[in-house]
């Protein structure tokens, strides 16, 4: 062992792979995220309106891609996303003209993927948060906005959302820290090709040390893994308190 100061953050942060997987992340992060929270908001609203039947039937069915186990996943989005032509995605597509994707080695299409399966997986997590939110609402302030004349859309507005903070924070919050650890599905999904286009940061990090055996470089990108997740939280903390005044 030596003692080499700062070189290991030197190596990383002078490594264009390094950036290149922060990007994916971010990009992944996004992707897979901001469309799976507003869906879990909307299917917590249906689940808990009095027009849909058979509610437990849908919760439990909603909630099961989170019990499953991430390989089973990763392993059958990967048989949908096949690269051939009579994979089951691409034959979607094809019905609307769309030539078909390789997407297991094209830029954005490891990333459209990747982010499906993470939307697919986490989606029921957060509805059943949202749906537990929306049940402790007193049902009383709904019905004093309604002999008020408020509509539905002002109820949602004034009422549920301003109550649902505390749960919309609490799951941007996870969602977020969650999006910058995301290693499984690529891991999965692509093998150990560690194809550039769907390396993330937690990737490269376990690359390094378990592949190329240089735990000094993977210690140093988890220590600035640690830093970006601080840092992003501490923005998403703050946004959500400068909404709520």
């Amino acid at each position: 062992m030596e003692f080499v100061g700062l070189r290991n953050f030197e190596l990383i942060l002078g490594d264009a792979l390094f950036w290149k997987s922060l990007s994916n992340t971010l990009i992944i992060g996004i992707l897979g995220t901001v469309p799976q929270l507003i869906v879990a908001i909307l299917l917590a609203f249906a689940l808990n309106s009095a027009i849909v039947r058979f509610k437990n039937f849908f919760r439990v069915s909603i909630f099961l891609p989170y019990v499953t186990s991430t390989v089973a996943v990763a392993i059958v989005f990967g048989i949908m996303f096949n690269n051939q032509d009579f994979g089951l995605i691409n034959i979607v597509i094809g019905w609307f003209g769309i030539d078909p994707v390789s997407w297991g080695t094209t830029e954005w299409g490891v990333k459209i993927a990747i982010a499906t399966m993470i939307f697919w997986r986490w989606v029921g997590y957060n509805t059943i948060i949202y749906l537990a939110g929306l049940q402790s609402i007193p049902y009383d302030l709904y019905e004093a906005a309604k002999i008020d004349g408020a509509t539905v859309y002002q109820q949602i507005r004034y009422i549920t959302i301003p109550m649902l903070k505390p749960v919309i924070i609490f799951t941007v919050f996870l969602s977020t820290i969650g999006s910058l650890q995301i290693f499984a599905e690529p891991l999965v999904f692509l093998g150990r090709t560690f194809r550039e286009e769907g390396m993330t940061v937690v990737l490269y990090l376990w690359r390094e040390a378990f592949v190329n055996m240089a735990f000094g470089p993977a210690s140093a990108t988890a220590l600035i893994l640690f830093v970006i997740i601080i840092l992003f939280s501490s923005i998403n903390m703050y946004i959500a308190n400068r909404i709520g005044k």
